[in-house]
């Protein structure tokens, strides 16, 4: 896929690897617009870019909130054009220290499921009408190891990503024949504020770095093969 004037939208773009794939995005020539809750913190990340010239914008929204969605792409489309490609990568993880199930509140899993799961799928719905009459599109969903492997006390956030794992799936499915891809990519472990918040006594130096494995993924989507529906690891992958 050639990004260069492609319309991006990147979810949880104040840090992480969001920020990352926001910028890497944007130095791929994409136009690009990054929605994060924290104003002040998206800021941050999107001056410096738009002071080099390139195509970024910030918008401070709440994917967790059903009712921001449709402003949402609504004001993201007016800036760069119906989107090219969604990317779901806002997550939360719930209540830390992560408690086990038995003491999770079903407030907790509930807050998790809107945040990592319900945000992409009403994005999804949002910008994937717009696709099929194009012709093309693409939605990258982050998932994590957590979706397919049972940790302890990771409950809540790994029930949300083992669903939005299959939410790819399913859509990939209804989509299929329409030019329009579902990936899920799993970024594999990072040094980031959530990975932190999560396991706090982990050194940072074994853990990969955004930038990194933004590039990884990068290369995924550049890919002609990437097949819809397909789960991917980006550490398999070679950054271009």
């Amino acid at each position: 896929m050639d990004l260069k004037q492609q319309a991006v939208l990147v979810t949880g773009a104040s840090r992480g690897l969001g920020r990352a794939l926001m910028e890497g995005f944007a130095r791929k020539g994409a136009r690009v617009v990054g929605v994060a809750r924290e104003a002040k913190a998206l800021m941050a990340a999107v001056t410096p870019l738009r002071a080099e010239g390139l195509a970024v914008h910030a918008l401070a929204y709440d994917v967790g909130d059903k009712q921001a969605i449709y402003p949402l792409v609504g004001a993201a489309t007016a800036l760069v054009g119906p989107v090219d490609v969604l990317v779901n990568n806002a997550s939360i993880l719930g209540p830390t220290p992560l408690p086990l199930l038995l003491d999770t509140a079903c407030e907790d899993v509930s807050q998790v499921l809107e945040v990592n799961l319900l945000g992409p799928f009403r994005l999804s719905k949002a910008v994937a009408g717009s696709m099929v009459l194009r012709g093309r599109g693409l939605v990258l969903n982050i998932t994590s190891d957590a979706a397919v492997s049972a940790y302890p006390r990771w409950g809540a956030y790994g029930v949300s990503k083992a669903a939005l794992e299959h939410l790819t799936r399913i859509w990939a499915a209804e989509l299929e024949g329409s030019g329009v891809r579902l990936l899920a990519v799993d970024p594999g472990d990072m040094d980031t504020r959530m990975h932190r918040d999560a396991l706090p006594d982990v050194d940072p130096a074994t853990l990969a770095r955004p930038e990194a494995v933004a590039a990884r993924i990068l290369a995924l989507v550049e890919a002609k093969d990437a097949v819809s529906g397909q789960r991917f690891e980006a550490a398999k992958w070679e950054a271009a």
